[in-house]
C-alpha cells in the first residue's frame, strides 16, 4: 500500500510538470471509424500519465490522463503506437473492439547500455569504477571547432578550460584538478584505441585531427578503480573517444552539416579616448616645465586601438558524410570536413580540412571483427602576435594607424634625430601586419583491430590493436625588417625568420586474451583478462634562425652561427597487464586490475613499476527489500581503491636520468690547433647535461566512493562520488641539487606528495514527457580541493616555496608559488591597505610578521587560481519539430590575477611620458587608484574570477519527409558565448593558471546552419 501511494505520489508530481500539455486531447482525422477507449498501466498494475498514443502514420493522436485513460479516432486496421520514457513501445492493431487495455513492459535498455572502458567494454549496470560516457548531442554542441569544445559542463568533475578565443586554439582538460605538480597534468586520450600526443608543434590543439562532427561518444574514466589498467599514463583520467561506424546491412545515407558563422569582440578594455588623453596629459603637465613639449606631441587623430587590432571574423565549416554497409558484410563510414576561421584578433585564422573512414567487418559468422580507422588532419594556421593586446591598451591614442613612415607606413615614435625609439612603446598594428607567423601541420591517427572469438573455444577473444600516430609541421615565422619590434638602424640585417620543421611518429601495439564465462549453477559470471602494449614515441625537429635583408626581405646571415638546433628524440613504454571481473548472482561485482609498466626515461634501477587497482560494486536494486519499488529503478554502490602512475615530465625531459651531452655554441669552442692559413681553428666543445640517475616513477594512489541512482526507468538518474586521491614521489622539473654534485644546478627529482579530495553529484532528468513536448534537464556539481602536503626532501623552515607565474610587462615578478600546506599556484602578494573609502594606498601594505617594516618577508600566501566548485547545466525543449536548448557553467572560488590592469596602473609623469621619448596611454580605472608607481605584487590585483557563462543558445526545427522521402532536413541558429555574469574586471575571468596578460579574448558567435539526412 505505501508503495502504491508513494508512486501514486510521483505520478502526481509529473502530472503537475506535465500541466495542460497532458489532458486527454484528441486530433481530427477523416474517415474515422469511431473513438477508442483504452487504458495503459506498468507491470505492477500502476496507471502511467502522459503515455503517447497516436495512430502510426499520421498525426493523429493524444496522451492519458490522470487514471491512465485515452480516447482516439481510429479506423479499423489501424495501428495505435503507444510509447513513454522507461517502456518499451507497444503497436496495436484497431479491430472491432472500442476499449483497449495496454501493459507496457519496463525498457532496460538504459541499465544495459554498453559503455567502452579499458580493454573492452562492460554494460552500464555493471560498471564498477567511476565511468562517465555521454553521447553527443547533434542538435545542441554548438560552435566547436575541436572535439575538447564538446566536454564543456557535460561532466562532474572535468573542467575544460580553452586557451582563449585564438582560432581553433587548444583547451586544459583537468579532471579531478590534476595529480602532479610540474609533471604534465593532462589526461590520457585514446581514440578509437590509438594513444594520442599532446605535442603537435604548430597546431593550436592536440585534438585538432579529429572533426567534432565524427565522434559518437566521449567515455571519461575518472578514478583509479577505472584507469589503472592504463597504469603508466593514467593518473589524471582518461578520455576515450570512439567515432561514428557504419551500419551493418543498412542502406546507403549522407549527411551534410554545413554552418556560417560571424565573430566578434564581448567587450573591452575601458581606456582613455583622445580627447580624454589629451585634456589628462593637459592637467597632469599643467605645472611642469614639459608641458609644451609633450604637448606639441600629440597627434592629431582619434584611435580606438582596440577596435584597430580586432576585427569581426568570419567563419564557416562544411561536413559531408557518408555510410551504409558495403553488401552485407562490411559496415563503412566516411567523412571529409572544411573549417576555416577568422580570430576577432587581425592576422589570425585557421582553415582545415580532415578526412575519416572506418570500415568495422564481421566475418566467419561473427568470429572474427575487425575495426579499421583512418584520420588525416591538413591544417593551415597563421598565429597572431598577442602582444599587440597589450600594446593597444597603452598606445597613444592621439597619434594614427597609418603616417607613411619607412616602417611599413605605420606611425612608429621616432628620436630627435628621426630615428626609430627602441625602448618606445611599439604600433599594435604593425605588430600584427609585419609578421607572418604561419604552420602547415599534416597528421594521420590510424588503427586495425582485430577481435577473435575462437571456433573452438567461443568463451575466449584474443585482441590485437595495431595503431599510428604520425604527423609532420613545418612553420615559418617571419618579421619584417621594418617591423618595429625588430629594426636596427645601422644593421642591414634587421628583420628575423624562424623556419622550423617537426616530424612525429607513435607507435602502438597491443595484444589481449579474454577469457568470459557464465556458470548458472554458481550464479556466477567470471570475466578475465591478460594482455601486452608495446609504445614506441619519436620525434625530430630542426629549426633555422636568420637575420632578413632589408632590401629583399631575403635571409642573410644566421642568427646564431654554429648553434646546432636538430633534434631527436624517442622513448618506450613497454606494459603487461591483467584484469579479473567476477559478478555473484547480478547482485555482486569485483573487479582487480594490474598493471606492470617500464619506461625508457628511467634508470634500469627503477624503470619497472606496479600499478594495482580493486573495486568492489553492490547492485543495491536487486535485492528483496528493494527489487519491488517500482519508482526506483536503479541502485548501485561503488567502492574502489588503485595506483596510477606518471612518467612524463614533457617534450624537454626525453632522457632525464641518463647521461647526454650537448654541443657548444656561441662562446663554447675551444682552440685546437691551427688551420692551414695560420689562424687558430676553433672547434665546438661537448659539454656534459646534468641528469638524475635516481629518477623514479610518481604515484597516485586513489579512494573512490560512489552511489548511482536512477527513478522512474531512468528517467531521473545520475551519481554521486566522494574520492581521495594522494601523490607521492611528485616529479619536479627543477630541483636544486647540492653545489658541486651535477653539472647543473636544476634537475629533476621526485620530491614532495599532493593531495586532492573531493566530491562530484550529477542528476540528468526528463520532467514533462508528451506527444508533443518533452523537457530534458541535466545539472552537475563539484568540489575539489588540491594541497601540497611536502615540497622538500628535508625540513626547511626558511623555505617558503618555488616561485612562478611571472606578472608580465617591464621587470615582471612572480605572483605565484608552489607551496606545502597550499594549493599549487597559490599566490604570493603583498596585503593591500585601503582609506576609509576603499581606495588603495599606493605602496602601503600590511607588516604580516610584526617587525615594523615592510619588505618581501610579509609576502603571504592568498587565493588561488583552481576554482572550489564547478558547475555544468543545461536543458532542451522539444516541441513538435522545434527544438531548444542550452549549455552552462558556473564556476566559484577562482582567482584571477589582472596583469593588464597591473601593468598600466601607474600615472606618474615619467609613466606617462615614458623615458622622455613617448607618451603612453592608460585605463580609466588607473585614475582611480591614481598610483605613481606599478605595484606589481599586491593582493589588488588578484581578483575574484568565478562566473557564470552561458556557452551556447540553440534555436532548431526539423523538416520530416521531404520530397516524400526519408529525407529530413535541420535549420538552426546558435549564439556562442552570449552570457558571462562576473566581478572580474578584465576581459574574461576564465584564465587558465590564473595569469591574465596579453589573454586573447573569447568571441562572441552568431551561427546560422543546415543539416540535411538523405
Amino acid at each position: 500500500m505505501k508503495e502504491k501511494v508513494r508512486k501514486s505520489c510521483v505520478s502526481m508530481f509529473l502530472f503537475c510538470l506535465i500541466g495542460i500539455l497532458s489532458l486527454s486531447t484528441t486530433y481530427a482525422q477523416s474517415g474515422s471509424a469511431g473513438i477508442i477507449s483504452g487504458n495503459v498501466k506498468d507491470s505492477q498494475g500502476e496507471t502511467i500519465i502522459g503515455a503517447s498514443v497516436v495512430v502510426k502514420g499520421s498525426t493523429v493522436g493524444t496522451v492519458t490522463d490522470f487514471n491512465g485513460n485515452f480516447q482516439v479516432n481510429a479506423s479499423t486496421g489501424n495501428t495505435l503506437v503507444i510509447s513513454y520514457i522507461g517502456y518499451k513501445p507497444q503497436e496495436i492493431v484497431v479491430g472491432n473492439q472500442k476499449n483497449i487495455s495496454i501493459v507496457m513492459k519496463d525498457d532496460t535498455e538504459l541499465l544495459s547500455e554498453v559503455v567502452v572502458i579499458g580493454y573492452g567494454s562492460v554494460k552500464k549496470n555493471d560498471a564498477t569504477g567511476s565511468v562517465v560516457a555521454i553521447k553527443i548531442d547533434e542538435k545542441e554542441h554548438g560552435f566547436a571547432t575541436t572535439a575538447q569544445d564538446l566536454l564543456m559542463g557535460k561532466i562532474a568533475g572535468v573542467a575544460v578550460t580553452t586557451s582563449g578565443g585564438r582560432p581553433g586554439d587548444g583547451a586544459t582538460i583537468r579532471i579531478r584538478g590534476g595529480s602532479s605538480l610540474t609533471a604534465t597534468n593532462d589526461p590520457l586520450i585514446i581514440i578509437d584505441g590509438v594513444f594520442m600526443s599532446n605535442d603537435l608543434v604548430g597546431s593550436s590543439n592536440p585534438l585538432s585531427l579529429l572533426n567534432p562532427n565524427d565522434i559518437e561518444t566521449f567515455t571519461v574514466l575518472k578514478d583509479a578503480s577505472a584507469t589503472a589498467i592504463y597504469g603508466s599514463r593514467a593518473s589524471n583520467g582518461v578520455i576515450l573517444v570512439t567515432t561514428k561506424k557504419g551500419v551493418s546491412g543498412g542502406k546507403l545515407k549522407v549527411t551534410y552539416d554545413g554552418n556560417f558563422s560571424l565573430s566578434t569582440r564581448r567587450n573591452s578594455v575601458d581606456l582613455l579616448t583622445a580627447n580624454e588623453f589629451r585634456n589628462f596629459v593637459d592637467t597632469r603637465f599643467a605645472n611642469d616645465d614639459r608641458h609644451s613639449v609633450v604637448m606639441a606631441m600629440m597627434g592629431q587623430a582619434n584611435t580606438n586601438w582596440q577596435d584597430e587590432i580586432f576585427q569581426t571574423g568570419f567563419n564557416t565549416d562544411q561536413n559531408i558524410s557518408i555510410y551504409g554497409s558495403i553488401g552485407k558484410a562490411v559496415p563503412f563510414r566516411t567523412s571529409v570536413g572544411y573549417t576555416n576561421e577568422e580570430g576577432i584578433l587581425r592576422t589570425s585564422s585557421m582553415e582545415r580540412v580532415t578526412a575519416n573512414i572506418s570500415l568495422t567487418p564481421s566475418l566467419f559468422d561473427d568470429h572474427l571483427k575487425l575495426n579499421i580507422n583512418g584520420k588525416g588532419m591538413f591544417s593551415h594556421t597563421r598565429f597572431a602576435e598577442t602582444g599587440a593586446i597589450g600594446s593597444a591598451l597603452s598606445f597613444d591614442p592621439t597619434q594614427p594607424v597609418m603616417n607613411g613612415s619607412q616602417w611599413g607606413g605605420f606611425f612608429t615614435w621616432t628620436d630627435t634625430d628621426g630615428n626609430l625609439a627602441p625602448i618606445a612603446g611599439k604600433n599594435p598594428v604593425a605588430m600584427l601586419e609585419m609578421q607572418n607567423n604561419r604552420a602547415n601541420v599534416r597528421n594521420f591517427i590510424g588503427n586495425v583491430q582485430a577481435d577473435y572469438k575462437l571456433h573452438f573455444f567461443p568463451d575466449l577473444r584474443l585482441n590485437l590493436n595495431v595503431g599510428l600516430d604520425i604527423a609532420t609541421t613545418g612553420g615559418t615565422d617571419f618579421k619584417d625588417p621594418f617591423n618595429p619590434t625588430v629594426y636596427s638602424q645601422n644593421d642591414e640585417q634587421s628583420g628575423q625568420r624562424k623556419d622550423f620543421t617537426n616530424f612525429r611518429n607513435n607507435q602502438l601495439m597491443e595484444f589481449y586474451g579474454q577469457y568470459i564465462k557464465d556458470v548458472a549453477s554458481l550464479k556466477s559470471k567470471f570475466d578475465v583478462m591478460g594482455g601486452y602494449s608495446w609504445q614506441h614515441n619519436k620525434k625530430t625537429s630542426d629549426e633555422d634562425l636568420w637575420y632578413v635583408s632589408k632590401v629583399d626581405n631575403s635571409n642573410i646571415a644566421e642568427m646564431n652561427p654554429g648553434e646546432d638546433y636538430y633534434k631527436f628524440k624517442e622513448y618506450y613504454l613497454i606494459s603487461f597487464f591483467g584484469r579479473f571481473n567476477y559478478t555473484f548472482n547480478d547482485k555482486y561485482l569485483l573487479t582487480a586490475t594490474v598493471r606492470r609498466d617500464g619506461s625508457s626515461r628511467f634508470n634500469k634501477d627503477n624503470r619497472w613499476s606496479v600499478f594495482p587497482s580493486v573495486a568492489f560494486a553492490w547492485k543495491m536494486k536487486e535485492e528483496t527489500f528493494l527489487k519491488d519499488v517500482s519508482v526506483l529503478s536503479d541502485l548501485k554502490l561503488r567502492v574502489g581503491w588503485g595506483k596510477t602512475g606518471q612518467q612524463d615530465l614533457g617534450d624537454d625531459y626525453f632522457y632525464p636520468s641518463s647521461p647526454s651531452y650537448m654541443i657548444g655554441g656561441g662562446q663554447a669552442y675551444y682552440p685546437l690547433g691551427l688551420n692551414e692559413n695560420g689562424t687558430i681553428n676553433w672547434v665546438k666543445s661537448m659539454r656534459p647535461n646534468g641528469y638524475n640517475p635516481l629518477l623514479k616513477w610518481e604515484t597516485t594512489t586513489t579512494w573512490n566512493f560512489g552511489l548511482d541512482y536512477g527513478f522512474l526507468n531512468n528517467r531521473i538518474n545520475g551519481a554521486v562520488d566522494v574520492y581521495f586521491r594522494e601523490t607521492t614521489d611528485l616529479l619536479n622539473k627543477e630541483a636544486p641539487v647540492v653545489a658541486g654534485t651535477s653539472p647543473a644546478e636544476l634537475l629533476p627529482q621526485n620530491i614532495g606528495t599532493m593531495e586532492n579530495k573531493g566530491i562530484e553529484f550529477a542528476i540528468n532528468a526528463r520532467p514533462i514527457v508528451s506527444k508533443e513536448f518533452e523537457w530534458q534537464v541535466g545539472f552537475n556539481v563539484a568540489y575539489n580541493k588540491s594541497e601540497i602536503t611536502k615540497l622538500t626532501a628535508t625540513q626547511d623552515p626558511g623555505f617558503k616555496g618555488i616561485t612562478t607565474g611571472s606578472t608580465g610587462g617591464d621587470g615582471g615578478l612572480n605572483a605565484q608559488i608552489y607551496a606545502t600546506g597550499y594549493a599549487p599556484r597559490t599566490y604570493f602578494v603583498y596585503e593591500q591597505v585601503y582609506d576609509n573609502n576603499g581606495k588603495p594606498l599606493e605602496g602601503v601594505y600590511v607588516d604580516r610578521n610584526k617587525d615594523g617594516k615592510v619588505d618581501e618577508n610579509d609576502l603571504y600566501y592568498y587565493k588561488k587560481p583552481a576554482a572550489d566548485v564547478l558547475m555544468g547545466f543545461n536543458s532542451k525543449w522539444l516541441y513538435k519539430n522545434w527544438d531548444l536548448g542550452f549549455n552552462g557553467r558556473i564556476s566559484l572560488g577562482n582567482y584571477v590575477y589582472n596583469a593588464s590592469e597591473a601593468n598600466t596602473a601607474d600615472v606618474s609623469l615619467t609613466s606617462i611620458y615614458a623615458n622622455s621619448v613617448f607618451l603612453t596611454n592608460r585605463p580609466a580605472r588607473a585614475l582611480e587608484t591614481n598610483f605613481l608607481s606599478k605595484q606589481a605584487l599586491s593582493d589588488h590585483y588578484v581578483q575574484n574570477g568565478s562566473f557564470l557563462k552561458i556557452d551556447n543558445i540553440t534555436l532548431g526545427y526539423t523538416f520530416n519527409g521531404l520530397f516524400k522521402s526519408a529525407t529530413s532536413a535541420r535549420v538552426y541558429g546558435i549564439v556562442q558565448n552570449p552570457i558571462v555574469i562576473t566581478k572580474y574586471r578584465g576581459l574574461d575571468p576564465e584564465v587558465y593558471d590564473g595569469m591574465d596578460y596579453n589573454f586573447y579574448p573569447r568571441p562572441l558567435i552568431f551561427m546560422l546552419g543546415l543539416n540535411l539526412n538523405f
